[in-house]
């Protein structure tokens, strides 16, 4: 295995880590936009003591995935941030804006300004993942060219608003969604809220399964819309696929005999083999079919010099997020093999 390959390894472990933590903090912002009733506040309450002290800290895995693309792989990144500018620049504005949403709606403001920064919060919690979703599968689907000598243009929508492209949108969406609610029923159960825990259990078999409906429909259109994909979703990949089948069916099996603590361990399971499927099916392109990892590399010595400083960080940030985890979430509640009230 290359340098190249070992540095991409580690930024593709960032994409899951932000995918799997930040994207149920995506999901909670959907669920606190379709709160109603009488537990309506009871569950924005629910959220705000489930983000508050983590939400911020799941921006490191975006940072670092970020600033480890343009320093090991300048040429796609930058090819990627030209023609994917617009969908990119809209997710940009979303989390900017859910952030601020969110801290305005928790802390001072009251009344209608709260409701106001309230609905950004929500709406940018929905808009962010699907542009991020719909940006990744632009990438994957192959139709970004690269022709030497031809600069690369801002794309306008022929590239990135497809119908496969609008399908994983969704799904990533829904995705989030089902993250967030299967962390949620944790947290409601170690909160003793019997009533809560079974609205997101209900509400994680639902989008549970409309992630798996739009990841079917998607997966069924790609050989039109995303070929190189789908041969090596049935070659590469395909041990992968299967086992990300296998684990959705678990977390789903879970969930329903109330197995919360071990659902929410195989929902991080289900987005680390899906998106590892989106990977090695993709090999060994970066940007299919044009860019390959070791084509789109920098050189030797910036790669070298950069796993240094990730293997120094990850052993700083790793512990410490394990850290802060455990003293706000994973000491309290239930055993690992307890079930729900």
């Amino acid at each position: 295995m290359s340098l190249a390959y070992v540095i991409l390894s580690i930024i593709w472990f960032a994409l899951i880590a932000y995918a799997a933590f930040g994207g149920a903090d995506y999901g909670a912002g959907l669920w606190d936009l379709v709160a109603k009733g009488d537990t309506a506040k009871k569950q924005r309450e629910l959220i705000d003591s489930a983000l508050g002290p983590v939400w911020e800290t799941n921006h490191v895995w975006l940072v670092f995935l970020v600033v480890g693309l343009f320093s090991a792989f300048p040429v796609p990144f930058s090819i990627i941030c030209i023609v994917l500018f617009i969908p990119l620049v809209i997710a940009l504005i979303g989390v900017v804006l859910r952030g601020s949403g969110f801290v305005f709606r928790t802390h001072g403001l009251r009344g209608r300004n709260a409701l106001i920064w309230t609905q950004v919060f929500s709406a940018s919690s929905v808009l962010t993942p699907f542009f991020l979703g719909l940006s990744a599968a632009a990438v994957a689907s192959g139709r970004i060219r690269v022709n030497p000598g031809t600069p690369a243009q801002t794309d306008l929508g022929s590239i990135w608003l497809t119908p496969f492209t609008v399908m994983i949108g969704c799904m990533a969406v829904a995705l989030c969604a089902t993250l967030a609610s299967v962390y949620l029923t944790v947290e409601a159960s170690n909160s003793k809220d019997r009533d809560l825990a079974e609205l997101y259990r209900r509400r994680s078999l639902i989008t549970g399964a409309v992630t798996a409906v739009l990841g079917a429909i998607g997966l069924g259109i790609s050989p039109i819309y995303a070929p190189l994909l789908w041969q090596g979703m049935l070659s590469r990949a395909i041990p992968l696929v299967i086992a990300t089948m296998l684990i959705g069916l678990g977390t789903a099996a879970t969930l329903y005999w109330r197995y919360y603590r071990i659902a929410r361990l195989l929902i991080v399971g289900e987005v680390a083999f899906l998106l590892g499927s989106w990977g090695v099916s993709q090999i060994p392109y970066l940007i299919p079919p044009d860019i390959t990892v070791d084509q789109g590399a920098g050189s030797p010595s910036t790669l070298f010099l950069l796993l240094i400083g990730v293997i120094i960080g990850m052993v700083i940030i790793i512990p410490s997020i394990y850290l802060l985890l455990y003293l706000v979430k994973l000491r309290s509640g239930m055993g690992f093999f307890q079930r729900g009230e």
